[in-house]
């Protein structure tokens, strides 16, 4: 896509969504943007990009729009909504719904999306802040070849790892299984850090020994060095994960799947949650774990 002649729209512009609009911008694309609160998009309208009054304002005037919001709701109401963004694009623009949401509602937008002579595709992404920062976002991607084809050059403005899974709703489907393996780590990475400090090791030198072995993982490098600090500042909130983990057991349970370290993670997450962290970041499960 030609940053000439495409002109992007992006909705929602939280921790992972300001660093990707930042990232079209440089590559040269006109961004349009909506936020529910106008102030966390300011720096990228001092920049230069373009407000819009509603999603449906933004639809209008784009030829790609991107949606990075907090939950299916949102999702639903943004795109299937009064006033929404399938109502409102111009015929032959493409929607990309980058949330991690639901893969039954992810269907219904591609073929509500179909209907109306638009291109669909669920992309929800791994990487956290770090990794919408860098650009080196793990891209999972859902609806059409076709489609993923031509948006393919905008995914590698904000993405290293991009991967088409299949039809409509693939995308959310593998996200559920990277917050699936994600959920039981995040588990067994705290509470090796709760053991180093109970048997008296210095929890700084322990990581240096395990975090390139076998134990080594994304969240043992990236997130515990955070928890050791006493940084919980949110790459990926508590509560959104908790969202996450809700998606995953309920599309379980329709496919007749068990995922007991899930159910568990999911348990812990709602305490930690119910304790005041439900905006901290995920890594803040240690202070849960820490005082049991």
């Amino acid at each position: 896509m030609n940053p000439a002649q495409t002109v992007v729209g992006l909705v929602g512009t939280g921790v992972m969504g300001k660093s990707m609009a930042g990232h079209f911008m440089r590559a040269g694309y006109q961004v349009h943007l909506y936020n529910r609160t106008r102030s966390k998009a300011q720096d990228l309208l001092d920049q230069g990009a373009h407000w819009q009054e509603s999603p449906g304002q933004l639809a209008q005037q784009c030829d790609v729009i991107i949606t990075m919001v907090g939950f299916p709701s949102d999702v639903e109401e943004i795109y299937l909504g009064e006033n929404g963004i399938l109502q409102n694009a111009k015929p032959g623009s493409y929607v990309i719904d980058m949330t991690t949401s639901s893969p039954k509602l992810a269907k219904q937008i591609e073929n509500e999306a179909r209907s109306r002579g638009l291109f669909s595709l669920d992309a929800p992404v791994s990487g956290g802040d770090v990794g919408a920062r860098e650009a080196r976002l793990s891209i999972m991607v859902g609806g059409s070849r076709d489609a993923f084809d031509a948006v393919l050059p905008l995914f590698e403005k904000i993405g290293t790892n991009i991967v088409y899974q299949g039809e409509a709703g693939a995308g959310q489907h593998t996200k559920m299984c990277n917050q699936i393996a994600i959920a039981s780590n995040m588990m067994g990475v705290v509470e090796a850090l709760v053991y180093a400090e109970k048997s008296g090791l210095d929890p700084a030198t322990v990581l240096k020994s395990i975090e390139s072995g076998a134990a080594g993982s994304w969240s043992l490098s990236n997130l515990a060095p955070r928890m050791i600090a006493g940084n919980f500042a949110p790459g990926f909130y508590v509560k959104h994960f908790i969202k996450d983990m809700k998606i995953a057991l309920q599309s379980a349970e329709e496919m007749n799947a068990k995922l007991p370290g899930l159910a568990l993670a999911k348990s812990l997450y709602e305490q930690l949650a119910a304790s005041g962290e439900e905006d901290s970041g995920t890594h803040a499960l240690y202070k849960l774990i820490s005082k049991l």
